[in-house]
C-alpha cells in the first residue's frame, strides 16, 4: 500500500500529516500528489465529495509555495463561505511546521476591510468565493500577477450557481500562472469548457467512474402524494431516531417553514438558505457540527460546500430539477470511507427521475415503504429501550437509593415497570400515530399507479411510468417564459421567483427546463392561467416578462399590434418557444 513518504513530500509535511492521523492516502491523493507536485502541470482531478480532495491540492501547495515571497502565489477558488472557511482551516493543519507561509480566506458576509488588511501584511495563499474575489479585484486590492498556481475547488457546483463568467474573468486576470488545478465530482459540458479554453493538455485523473456516485451509500426512495411529503418526512425522520442528517428543499420558502413546523413539533432543526446573515449561517453551522441539532434543513445553495463529520442520512424531500445536483447531495453523508443513506421522497411522475439517476451515478435506488404508525412506535421504543440498557451507571452513588426504591416497587411487577417506562416515554408517539394512515402509492406490474392499493392517493391522478410519461397528457401544461440563465437565473432561484410572483404552491409545478434565453414550466392545467395572469406583462430588469402556454394555446389580446423597436422593418414581434422540428 501506498504510503506518504512514496508521495515525495518534504519532512515538516509529513510531520503535519502524522499528527492528523493520516496513514495511507485516498485514491485521489495517491494519483494526484506526484502530479502535482511538479507545479507545472495543468490538472484535472474527477471525485467524489469526501474523498480528501483538499489534501489532494493543499499538501502539494504547502510544498511549491516559497515562504520568503510575501504575496500571493496560490489562488484556490470554491463556491461558498462555508467551504473557503474549511480549506483554510485545513491549509492551517497542513502547514503546522512551515514558518513564514501565511493564508487568508476571503469571501463575502465578512468585513472586507479586515481581509483587505491581512492581505496587504502579506499572504501566499488565497481562499476565495468568486464574488469577493473579483470585488477585491475591482478594488485593486489584491495582486494576481504573480500567482502560480490556481485552483478551482468543486467546479460543477461553482458553475451550477451561475459563476461561469466570475471563472472566465479570475482566470484572464492571473496571466502568469504556471498550472491550473481543477477538481469536480462531475465533469458537465460547463466544466470541459474551461479545461478547454484555459489549460494546456491537462492530465485527468478519474477516481471511479465519471459522475458515479460513492459506492458507500445506500439510496433509497419512497412513493406517497405530492401534498404528503411533509407527513412522509417526519415519518422517516421518526422511523430513524438515531439520524443525525441534512434535508434539502428546492426553496428557501419550503426550508424555513419546514424546519419551524418541525421544530414546534420538539425536533431539535434549524434552517440554512440564503436569506441568514454570515452570524447566523455561523451559529447554524456551529451547533450542528456540535450535534446539538440533530438536523439541519438546506437549499442545495446554501448547502455547497458544507463538510461535516458523522452525517448517517441525506434526504431529499423533493428530487432536484438537475440530475447532477443529486451526487452533490448525496455526496454529504458517507464521507471519508463512512457509509450513509440518502432517501428521496418522490411522487409517481418522477419515477423516470430515478431511472436516470441510477444510470448517472451507476448504482441501484431501492424502492422502500413508508414505515407505518406502529413501526415507528416499534422503532422508537426499541431505540430507548437500548438506550436504557447502554446507560452507564458506573459513575454516582446510585446504590445509596436502592433501598429507597426497591421499597418503592416492591409490589409492582417488572413488566408493570416497564409498561409505565413505556406509557411514561412513549404516549405522544402512540397518540400521534395510533390512526395513522398509509402513506404509500402502490404501483402495478407496470409501474402505474394501482388505485386500488390506497384511498389517499388521489392527488397523484394521471400519472404515468417512465415509459408512459407523457407531459402533455398528465394533467400538466408546458408554460413559455422568456427569462432564462443570462438574466442571472439557476434552478433554485427561478424556481422561487416563479412561485413568489404567482404566490403559487410549489406543487403545482413539474419539471423546469431551462435555457439561456428562455425557459419552459410544467405546470397543473387548472392553474396555468393563474400563473400566465400573474406574470405576464411584468418587469424583470427593465425587460417585460413574457408568459404564455408553450403549445400557442394562450394569446394576450393586449399584444395585437404590439411593436417592438428591435424588430427589423418594423416587424411585429411574436413572442414563444421556436417552432419545433419533427424529424
Amino acid at each position: 500500500m501506498t504510503t506518504f513518504e512514496a508521495l515525495g513530500l518534504k519532512a515538516e509535511i509529513l510531520q503535519s500529516i502524522t499528527d492528523l492521523g493520516f496513514v495511507n492516502p485516498t485514491p485521489i491523493q495517491e494519483q494526484a500528489i506526484p502530479v502535482l507536485l511538479s507545479g507545472t502541470t495543468d490538472f484535472v482531478g474527477l471525485a467524489q465529495t469526501g474523498t480528501g480532495k483538499t489534501a489532494a491540492f493543499g499538501l502539494p501547495l504547502m510544498q511549491l509555495i516559497n515562504a520568503a515571497d510575501r504575496f500571493p502565489q496560490a489562488l484556490i477558488v470554491c463556491p461558498t463561505r462555508e467551504l473557503c472557511l474549511q480549506i483554510t482551516n485545513d491549509l492551517l493543519l497542513y502547514k503546522k511546521y512551515l514558518k513564514g507561509v501565511n493564508t487568508e480566506a476571503v469571501y463575502g458576509g465578512a468585513s472586507i476591510t479586515m481581509q483587505i488588511r491581512n492581505l496587504r501584511q502579506g499572504v501566499q495563499i488565497v481562499v476565495a468565493t468568486p464574488g469577493r474575489l473579483i470585488d477585491l479585484i475591482e478594488r485593486k486590492a489584491i495582486d494576481l500577477q504573480k500567482v502560480k498556481y490556481v485552483v478551482l475547488d468543486e467546479a460543477d457546483e461553482m458553475l451550477n450557481m451561475g459563476f461561469r463568467e466570475d471563472i472566465d474573468f479570475v482566470l484572464k486576470n492571473t496571466v502568469n500562472r504556471e498550472s491550473i488545478w481543477l477538481f469536480s465530482a462531475t465533469m458537465p459540458p460547463e466544466v470541459r469548457a474551461i479545461s478547454k479554453n484555459f489549460m494546456t493538455s491537462p492530465k485527468e485523473i478519474t477516481v471511479g467512474k465519471k459522475n458515479s456516485g460513492n459506492v458507500n451509500i445506500d439510496h433509497q426512495y419512497y412513493l406517497t402524494p405530492a401534498n404528503q411529503r411533509y407527513e412522509a418526512l417526519k415519518r422517516l425522520i421518526d422511523f430513524n431516531p438515531g439520524m443525525y442528517g441534512i434535508i434539502f428543499t428546492r426553496t428557501k420558502v419550503d426550508a424555513q417553514e419546514i424546519s419551524e413546523r418541525l421544530s414546534k413539533a420538539g425536533y431539535e432543526i434549524e434552517a440554512l438558505h440564503g436569506d441568514l446573515t454570515q452570524q447566523q449561517r455561523d451559529r447554524v453551522m456551529g451547533r450542528f457540527r456540535t450535534k446539538a441539532l440533530q438536523l439541519l434543513i438546506a437549499t442545495d445553495v446554501a448547502a455547497r460546500g458544507i463538510d461535516v463529520d458523522g452525517i448517517t442520512h441525506v434526504i431529499n424531500y423533493e428530487l432536484p430539477d438537475d440530475i447532477e445536483v443529486y451526487t452533490h447531495r448525496s455526496g454529504r453523508t458517507a464521507r471519508a470511507g463512512k457509509s450513509g443513506i440518502c432517501l428521496s421522497i418522490c411522487h409517481t411522475r418522477e419515477t423516470f427521475k430515478i431511472r436516470q439517476l441510477e444510470k448517472m451515478i451507476n448504482s441501484q435506488f431501492h424502492k422502500t415503504d413508508i414505515p407505518s404508525g406502529k413501526d415507528v412506535c416499534r422503532k422508537q421504543f426499541f431505540h430507548f429501550m437500548d438506550k436504557l440498557i447502554q446507560t452507564d451507571i458506573s459513575h454516582g452513588d446510585y446504590e445509596t437509593y436502592l433501598p429507597d426504591l426497591m421499597q418503592k416497587f416492591e409490589n409492582v411487577t417488572k413488566e408493570e415497570v416497564l409498561q409505565r417506562v413505556a406509557a411514561l416515554e412513549f404516549d405522544h408517539f402512540l397518540k400521534y400515530y395510533e390512526n395513522a394512515e398509509d402513506l404509500n402509492v402502490k404501483l402495478d406490474s407496470r409501474g402505474r399507479r394501482d388505485d386500488n392499493s390506497r384511498s389517499g392517493a388521489q392527488s397523484d391522478n394521471g400519472s404515468r411510468s417512465e415509459r408512459t410519461f407523457n407531459r402533455r397528457d398528465n394533467g400538466y401544461t408546458r408554460l413559455f417564459i422568456n427569462l432564462g440563465t443570462k438574466d442571472g437565473f439557476y434552478k433554485a432561484s427561478f424556481l422561487q421567483f416563479i412561485l413568489d410572483e404567482s404566490n403559487l404552491k410549489k406543487e403545482t409545478l413539474g419539471k423546469i427546463d431551462m435555457r439561456e434565453m428562455n425557459s419552459w414550466i410544467e405546470i397543473d392545467k387548472a392553474e396555468a392561467g393563474r400563473m400566465i395572469k400573474a406574470i405576464d406583462g411584468k418587469k424583470h430588469n427593465n425587460r417585460i416578462i413574457r408568459m404564455n402556454e408553450a403549445d400557442g394555446g394562450f394569446k394576450r389580446p393586449s399584444d395585437e399590434g404590439r411593436r417592438s423597436s428591435g424588430d427589423e422593418g418594423g416587424r411585429k414581434r411574436t413572442y414563444g418557444p421556436p417552432r419545433e422540428r419533427r424529424y
